[in-house]
């Protein structure tokens, strides 16, 4: 089995001046950097966790913007046989209070030797450190050109600067002599959402390369694809789809950053038609973000011919998403063949199913009442309601998916329950939580939290099971709800949160449903909101009484780009309308 310092030192043994990823930069050249380039930068930044007192097997977290220095940071650690782990900046779509609490959070739990960060974000990183966890902040320069000498950065009180240079000799240690067990941990991925980034995933070498070998085939991959994205690296479609599954199997990566994107989207397509980008992949709010941000007028000369998988992952899928970004670049070249499916996550190291490769993912509409009162998946009856459920394809063929009841026994197929699976694939465990790997498991089977059903052999995903509503000893689905307000004419699709406050006078739950629209007319504002409501009670027979109808951008996101529900319902709560 392979380890990623083999892989490494293979690339650059027999193919040192390939260039393995391209990094792209809003009003600068884009920046190749060759595997020669990538492991003089890697080995540089091993020596310097050495000469910084890091020894192999300590957590390394990286907090770092998009450039070089990230991606020699992250390679440089495994170099040195340390764990990478890479956490999101602080921006405008985060909380500032709840960042920092997850910080300190994983701080306490993870104990990592070191944070890795820019001298302008040390500060932020020193108010997350406690008593009783206080890694060692170490100072990168500011990000250089390859190729460029690094300069030592101004020392801060606290704070370590390290100076990466390549001109220093290697130590032994670190690289080539370096050798892991195929078992070890080579880094931890941290996930967003309600429990923030406090269940660290740790995942093995060998882990990672079974998922890339069966997700490789999955795909049709080969050494002429180009890989295009945007997606943040602390994210695991982000990391491993648009990071090391080019870099560790030879594909040629274009990067761009994530804050360039969200402020001129256009710039992925023009990449795209630059390289010729043959596979992306994206969160489901991408495509109707893309759709209606960008102008025809910023797609002069693109040509998206090329682009054979566009892959739709990390949150619930919308048909009507995929016809949005369909229809509005296919005068480019799009093929509405190209859109893809997938149902991923970083416990499995990235994928579990994939759709849409040899086929066009599967719609399947079923009856709302079933769907919403039996958890069933069924044809729809003669002058019933319907809902057009999304196939996240098959399972790879390394993974095994089935649906478990409440009792945690199997449900057959278009029964709605709980996803477990079991591959070989699996994370080691979450880093220093005995107690969530032994919670998460039953019966070798991990639970993933996920409501779905199976049918005809592919997975379809509901929602989560965590974001159930109780209402009057009835379960509720925010999910189901959701589905239907997104059909209303009016909303913001994919721009709608479900979720639960208590009405101490009733003794239970109300559903509250919150919104985003253009609207402004108050009459027409009050169309839609009773439209959402006779939709929702005619479909679901819950009697939803609160809508709130926000402006756009009002939602609060994870740094995942899925909808905050947790962080929703505190707004709400507050009243920030």
């Amino acid at each position: 089995m392979q380890t990623f310092p083999e892989t490494l030192l293979h690339h650059l043994t027999h193919t040192p001046d390939r260039v393995a990823v391209t990094l792209l930069f809003a009003r600068e050249p884009d920046q190749p950097i060759t595997y020669r380039q990538l492991m003089d930068g890697a080995r540089g930044y091993a020596t310097a966790f050495v000469q910084a007192g890091i020894r192999p097997g300590e957590v390394v977290v990286l907090i770092l913007d998009h450039g070089p220095d990230l991606i020699f940071a992250f390679f440089g650690a495994v170099l040195h046989g340390a764990i990478p782990s890479i956490l999101p900046y602080l921006t405008e779509k985060l909380d500032p209070e709840h960042y920092r609490k997850s910080l300190a959070a994983l701080f306490d739990l993870t104990t990592p030797a070191a944070v890795l960060t820019a001298p302008a974000f040390a500060a932020e990183v020193d108010a997350a450190r406690e008593e009783r966890a206080k890694p060692e902040i170490l100072l990168t320069p500011m990000s250089q050109r390859v190729g460029e000498s690094t300069s030592q950065p101004t020392n801060q009180p606290t704070n370590q600067p390290i100076t990466p240079s390549t001109d220093q000799p290697i130590p032994p240690s670190p690289f080539p002599l370096f050798s892991p067990s195929p078992s070890a941990i080579v880094l931890l991925q941290h996930s967003s959402g309600t429990t923030g980034l406090q269940k660290g995933v740790a995942l093995s070498h060998e882990a990672v390369f079974y998922q890339l070998e069966s997700y490789r085939k999955a795909i049709r991959l080969t050494d002429e694809d180009v890989i295009v994205s945007w997606l943040p690296l602390y994210h695991d479609m982000g990391l491993i789809a648009g990071f090391l599954m080019p870099i560790l199997l030879g594909v040629p990566l274009v990067l761009m950053s994530p804050f360039d994107w969200v402020r001129a989207p256009a710039r992925l397509l023009q990449a795209v038609s630059q390289y010729r980008g043959t596979l992306t992949w994206l969160p489901n709010f991408a495509y109707n973000f893309c759709a209606q941000k960008i102008r025809e007028r910023q797609l002069e000369g693109v040509d998206l011919s090329s682009w054979r998988a566009v892959i739709n992952c990390s949150e619930p899928m919308h048909v009507e998403s995929h016809r949005m970004f369909a229809e509005k670049f296919a005068p480019f070249g799009l093929r509405a063949s190209a859109l893809g499916t997938c149902y991923a996550m970083a416990e499995n190291v990235f994928a579990v199913t994939q759709g849409g490769i040899d086929a066009p993912p599967t719609e399947d509409v079923i009856g709302l009442e079933d769907f919403v009162g039996k958890r069933r998946a069924r044809a729809v009856p003669e002058g019933g309601s319907a809902v057009t459920m999304l196939s996240a394809g098959r399972p790879l063929e390394n993974v095994e998916v089935r649906v478990l009841d409440d009792d945690r026994n199997p449900l057959p197929e278009r029964f709605i329950g709980e996803l477990a699976l079991r591959s070989n694939c699996m994370l080691t465990g979450y880093y220093h939580r005995p107690d969530a790997t032994a919670q998460a498991f039953h019966e070798g089977w991990y639970l993933t939290g996920d409501l779905g059903y199976l049918a005809d052999g592919e997975v379809y995903i509901t929602g989560r099971k965590k974001d159930l509503i109780i209402v009057g000893g009835k379960n509720v689905y925010p999910q189901d709800l959701e589905y239907v307000a997104n059909e209303v004419p009016g909303v913001y699709p994919g721009r709608v949160v479900a979720f639960g406050v208590y009405d101490e006078q009733a003794g239970t739950e109300e559903v509250v449903l919150v919104a985003e629209t253009d609207a402004t007319d108050e009459a027409e504002r009050q169309r839609i909101a009773d439209d959402i409501r006779v939709r929702v009670t005619k479909g679901t027979a819950v009697a939803l009484r609160v809508v709130e109808l926000v402006p756009r951008e009002w939602l609060i996101k994870t740094s995942s780009g899925k909808i905050a529900r947790g962080a929703n319902r505190e707004r709400f709560l507050k009243r920030e309308v």
